[in-house]
């Protein structure tokens, strides 16, 4: 399938994202590949893991160089949320695309909270939390991820910095690591839920988006110095609440008739 003219932006803006906050990717790509190129609910939750996962990568190789990645929160956070995200897409092989969609769009919700919601970020004073407690994090955003597709960016970043202890820089950096880890940990498992239902993943499309979406990511990390971080969430928040109630408006419907 060829991938739409009208989406390549979509594509763009997924890896743009991640560069300049270190989430969003997936809160876009899974739209993008529902709505502007037209996949089924269960390919396009797959495909942006894939997406997310391979542009989240690419993107951290920079701060890999730069040595501003913090392994420990990788190991601590990022291990548990990849036997989180694979039990998620186990649990998801159960649930009809369409509730899934529905769910994404409470989680866009969410996303927008943690957005606007006035935290400062940039605090030096930060909250102790035991290596543990981490751990069940990264695996409950992990599931999360599995079941409806997002990386959980939006939950990383601010986990880092505020419980992990992490400057922004090095939470968005070290996001990105662990964003690419369950992604790829969720898609494994998806590529025998897809079979399972006889559904196939368009790999022209997925590779399309992709390349697309490591463009946007660099552009953005570019971005990040110049751009006012507090005004950039805030504005994505905004985005977010219109997506996640157009998206709602849209599945909800088919929701409530697999149950009439």
């Amino acid at each position: 399938m060829a991938v739409p003219i009208l989406a390549w932006p979509g594509a763009i803006a997924i890896g743009v994202s991640l560069g300049l906050l270190g989430s969003g990717g997936s809160i876009l790509t899974v739209p993008v590949l529902v709505y502007l190129i037209g996949q089924d609910e269960k390919v396009a939750i797959a495909g942006s893991l894939f997406i997310v996962g391979t542009i989240a990568l690419a993107g951290s190789l920079q701060f890999l160089k730069a040595k501003l990645i913090d392994w420990r929160n990788v190991f601590v956070f990022g291990l548990p949320g990849m036997a989180g995200t694979y039990l998620g897409a186990t649990i998801a092989a159960f649930v009809p695309g369409i509730v899934q969609l529905a769910m994404f769009a409470v989680v866009m919700l969410l996303a927008s909270y943690m957005m606007l919601r006035p935290v400062n970020l940039d605090s030096p004073e930060r909250i102790s939390r035991a290596a543990w407690k981490i751990a069940i994090d990264g695996l409950i955003v992990g599931m999360l991820t599995g079941l409806v597709g997002v990386g959980g960016g939006f939950l990383i970043v601010p986990a880092l910095v505020l419980l992990g202890g992490l400057s922004m820089r090095k939470a968005v950096a070290t996001s990105l690591l662990i964003i690419a880890m369950k992604s790829f940990s969720g898609f494994y498992k998806y590529i025998a839920v897809l079979e399972a239902q006889n559904l196939q993943l368009d790999w022209s499309t997925l590779m399309v988006v992709t390349g697309l979406g490591i463009v946007g990511s660099f552009a953005g990390a570019k971005l990040a110095h110049r751009v006012p971080q507090d005004k950039l969430r805030k504005g994505f928040g905004v985005f977010l609440i219109v997506m996640g109630i157009y998206i709602l408006a849209r599945s909800l419907p088919d929701v409530l008739g697999l149950t009439s």
